[in-house]
């Protein structure tokens, strides 16, 4: 959430970050009303309780004619207190729920518009022409079947549609991505963490995917538990409710775990093959750092994702996202989309994202510099979304004869394969 300081001192950045967006700017005035109830009604409650305290010292010393005058004076009050303070805890609610629905302010250099208004920041690596070396490429399905990697027919038996079993090559081509990711996100200082992949609807709403993004997650009613769409949500509620000491940021995690979104909303996008499934493994950086050191601490994300697509020697491009396709908790967002050459065009594999100080405020992280006690910042990075990885590695690393060529940085992890060889059918 954002600081409501801020949004009382400069209401027009916050009605602008909404209008950018594409969301309610109503919200804003709506919000700003009952910000003022709060404290009116604040006041108010303050302002009897402390009477009702002077009158409570008053009665003892009273004299016999004044304390029949003072005791009537404190029924009324004792029933003025209690209305005042139902009015104070209703504004606070009302205000703290509009709080919730209101996104993170939108940085000022974040390109304004829709999904397809980014902006190009560069381009890495070398687009293969296929025609030029005389064949067709086949596309990750394809690839998997002659690999004996990828089973989308039993996945779809066993699970319904969005669903996959990686076999032999594939299964082992998922734990040397992992382990190469943690390897590197470990050699940068993160410290690697295996997460619950159930979560406790505070741990959701305070990472803000129970607002816009709530259609997509999956929710087990009987248990009242949220099933994780990202490590990010339990490495984000990791230090939720504590006060973390200034010498001890940047903390930065390396989470592995299952990840599970319904893709709500995506009917017949990414269909075929494993690029858009129910459940995923996922690698994923986060960081705690001081508000002032977060810009640069999402450059720094944004490097160590280039340098492991780079180690992966896939094309790519860096691209800006748009204020209208940002998450509620991103201030500003990076997307890396890698080059998929039956689809003919660039498709995101990794992203991070400045989420400032709104995580941290709605689930109470706060750091303390000397005497003072203050909001951090949160940022959080894709490293490795397998299934994507696998599909960039399989089509632009395929040969003619269907085989694979393994970039050197997974070949330790892979028993030192150069190759991956179709099998017998």
């Amino acid at each position: 959430m954002i600081d409501l300081r801020l949004l009382r001192e400069d209401p027009d950045r916050v009605r602008a970050s909404q209008r950018a967006r594409g969301e309610d700017v109503a919200l804003v005035d709506a919000l700003l009303s009952a910000d003022e109830r709060r404290r009116s009604s604040g006041v108010r409650f303050d302002e009897l309780r402390a009477e009702q305290k002077q009158l409570g010292k008053r009665i003892p010393k009273a004299s016999p004619e004044e304390k029949a005058e003072l005791l009537k004076r404190a029924e009324q009050l004792k029933a003025d207190v209690k209305a005042a303070e139902a009015d104070r805890d209703a504004a606070d609610a009302t205000t703290q729920e509009l709080l919730l629905k209101l996104g993170n302010l939108v940085h000022p250099d974040v390109p304004v518009g829709g999904e397809e208004d980014f902006v190009t920041l560069e381009t890495h690596g070398t687009i293969r022409d296929f025609a030029a070396e005389g064949f067709e490429p086949k596309d990750h399905v394809e690839l998997g079947r002659i690999l004996g990697a990828i089973d989308v027919e039993r996945g779809a038996k066993v699970s319904g549609s969005r669903f996959y079993f990686l076999t032999g090559i594939g299964a082992l081509l998922e734990l040397a991505l992992v382990n190469a990711a943690l390897a590197q996100a470990t050699a940068a200082g993160f410290t690697p963490m295996l997460t619950p992949a159930l979560v406790r609807p505070q741990s959701m709403a305070g990472t803000g995917f129970l607002g816009q993004a709530a259609q997509d997650v999956y929710h087990l009613d009987k248990d009242d538990l949220y099933l994780v769409g990202t490590s990010e949500v339990p490495l984000a509620a990791y230090h939720m409710d504590e006060i973390i000491d200034a010498d001890r940021l940047p903390l930065r995690y390396a989470g592995f775990s299952p990840c599970f979104r319904r893709e709500a909303g995506s009917h017949g996008k990414d269909t075929r093959g494993i690029f858009r499934v129910h459940q995923f493994d996922k690698v994923e950086m986060f960081s705690f750092v001081t508000p002032e050191e977060s810009q640069e601490e999402h450059r720094r994300l944004l490097e160590w994702e280039k340098q492991w697509l780079t180690s992966l020697e896939l094309p790519f491009r860096v691209i800006d996202v748009a204020s209208g396709d940002l998450g509620a908790s991103a201030a500003r967002k990076y997307d890396c989309e890698a080059w998929i050459p039956t689809q003919g065009r660039y498709r995101e594999l990794t992203s991070t994202s400045d989420c400032t100080e709104f995580q941290s405020r709605r689930l109470q992280i706060r750091v303390r510099e000397g005497k003072q006690v203050r909001p951090l910042a949160t940022l959080n990075g894709t490293l490795c979304a397998v299934p994507r990885t696998i599909v960039a590695i399989l089509e632009n690393h395929q040969q003619a004869d269907g085989s694979v060529r393994v970039p050197e940085v997974l070949r330790p992890y892979l028993g030192g394969r150069e190759v991956l060889e179709p099998v017998a059918s």
